[in-house]
């Protein structure tokens, strides 16, 4: 992955996506989509709650690609 800037969109479709700042018209990386029951539930804080999951989602990533950090990551390994 290129080391350009991410962004967090929320679209008018309500979907919220990450992106590189400068490709606006590029597949997202990551989309995500609350249902309406958990939106009336957060009362307007989805972007708040989007910003946290992708802070963790990029840190996970980011101690993946770590050069042997001294931990043996397999293969199969499934990121959650």
């Amino acid at each position: 992955m290129s080391a350009s800037f991410l962004e967090i969109v929320e679209l008018p479709s309500g979907e919220i996506i990450l992106r590189r700042s400068d490709e606006e018209h590029a597949e997202p990386l990551v989309t995500m989509f609350f249902s309406q029951e958990l939106l009336d539930f957060l009362q307007g804080d989805q972007i708040e709650i989007a910003k946290a999951m992708l802070d963790t989602c990029i840190a996970e990533v980011g101690r993946k690609i770590e050069p042997d950090a001294g931990e043996y990551i397999p293969d199969h390994r499934v990121l959650h």
